[in-house]
């Protein structure tokens, strides 16, 4: 069956055969508790690998069908969902965020810098626009990261976790914290498909985990992807592991599940559970040009929009962080990057491959030159411990 798979797809038998060792080496080695590796070409599955354990502790097989924290894969999710809404001309890319959240007409912007520990604040002198939201360029930014903006998001709770309440409040709270910088004048890697999230709300005139489901999961049968995983289905979701000491210890999330959905916070940047299968439904889509089967979820305008770099040069040279310079090559779109110089890229690429990964460490890329599509699950933080993208990518590039 894999030699058949091979054959149909145009990829070897042998590389194929390489990407399977890979994953099981990560889990034999003890780094990785389990992953599942799914691969298709021209809308044919060439290969779907999982090994390892779901949880170590109760010695449970990770399957196919498990499910996934995916953290920040939920952007592009988002990004299609506002398109939805762009389409029925509901939303505008030009429209202020303050028509639909009033609290953002008055924001204020640090003039010092984001990323230092001093504060002077005054009004911004450009709106925030959906378009900023949509290509990261809002001036917002994630409480992780250092400065005096962002310990005023820890103080706030405003990185849109799920204990921090319900959006409408949370974004409330996020209106009267300064920008790092003038909508528009540089990229920001921050909670802007948060705010997103919101506006979708109050322009759909529903939660944001309700239009996201009606406009992009249900169309694309995305069955098992949810911003709260149901109870019948909680045997099936993967534990979140961390290295400590030379071993993996768990990531304790379990009180996440135990959120009332009134006070839970649906995150747009980050809030999405998902299966490796449902996520190659939804890339397969972007790489058609928004159409599944015949099924169509979104112009291909739209999805042009939303795949192409909407920065003036790379993200590194537009980035307001210093620590995004190793992002060369790489432009933005709405929610997924996209390669515009394959010569100054960390790995092996193709002009147009788009992309984007989440912090428990799945990721998944489309190369339009190939028609490959690539989604690999695991539950490990930092995502960023590993080079287990660059490495899939000249390993499917091997197998071609």
């Amino acid at each position: 069956m894999a030699r058949t798979r091979a054959l149909e797809t145009g990829l070897s038998p042998a590389g194929l055969a390489a990407i399977r060792q890979w994953v099981e080496e990560y889990v034999d080695s003890g780094r990785l508790s389990g992953a599942h590796v799914l691969i298709a070409r021209r809308g044919r599955t060439a290969l779907s690998f999982a090994c390892g354990r779901r949880s170590i502790e109760h010695d449970v097989p990770l399957a196919r069908d498990s499910i996934f924290r995916i953290h920040s894969m939920t952007k592009p999710v988002t990004a299609a969902a506002a398109m939805r809404l762009v389409e029925q001309g509901a939303l505008s890319l030009d429209d202020p965020v303050s028509r639909y959240i009033p609290s953002f007409a008055d924001v204020t912007v640090n003039r010092f810098g984001g990323s230092g520990d001093r504060l002077a604040a005054s009004q911004a002198d450009m709106p925030m626009t959906v378009y900023h939201l949509m290509t990261h360029t809002s001036g917002l930014t994630y409480g992780e990261n250092e400065g005096v903006v962002a310990e005023l998001y820890r103080e706030n709770h405003t990185d849109f976790r799920p204990h921090d309440g319900p959006l409408a409040e949370v974004v409330e709270r996020l209106a009267s914290i300064p920008l790092l910088f003038e909508p528009g004048t540089a990229w920001n890697y921050g909670v802007s498909s948060d705010v997103l999230g919101r506006v979708i709300e109050v322009a759909s005139g529903m939660p944001l985990d309700r239009w996201v489901f009606d406009s992009v999961l249900a169309p694309l049968r995305m069955t098992d992807t949810s911003f709260q995983v149901p109870p019948t289905k909680l045997d099936r979701v993967a534990t979140t592991y961390q290295a400590d000491d030379g071993s993996l210890v768990p990531v304790d999330v379990s009180a996440e599940q135990g959120i009332p959905p009134e006070r839970l916070t649906l995150s747009g940047g980050g809030g999405l559970f998902s299966t490796a299968r449902d996520y190659l439904q939804f890339a397969e889509m972007l790489r058609r040009g928004g159409t599944l089967g015949r099924v169509r979820i979104l112009r291909e305008m739209s999805v042009h929009l939303m795949t192409r770099n909407h920065l003036e040069g790379d993200i590194a040279a537009r980035s307001a962080d210093p620590s995004n310079a190793a992002l060369t090559g790489l432009g933005y779109g709405f929610g997924i990057s996209t390669v515009i110089d394959p010569s100054r890229t960390e790995s092996r690429t193709s002009m147009g491959q788009l992309a984007w990964g989440g912090y428990a460490g799945t990721f998944f890329f489309i190369d339009p030159e190939s028609d490959v599509t690539a989604v690999f699950m695991t539950q490990f933080v930092p995502w960023d411990a590993y080079p287990s993208e660059s490495e899939l990518r000249a390993l499917v590039a091997d197998a071609l």
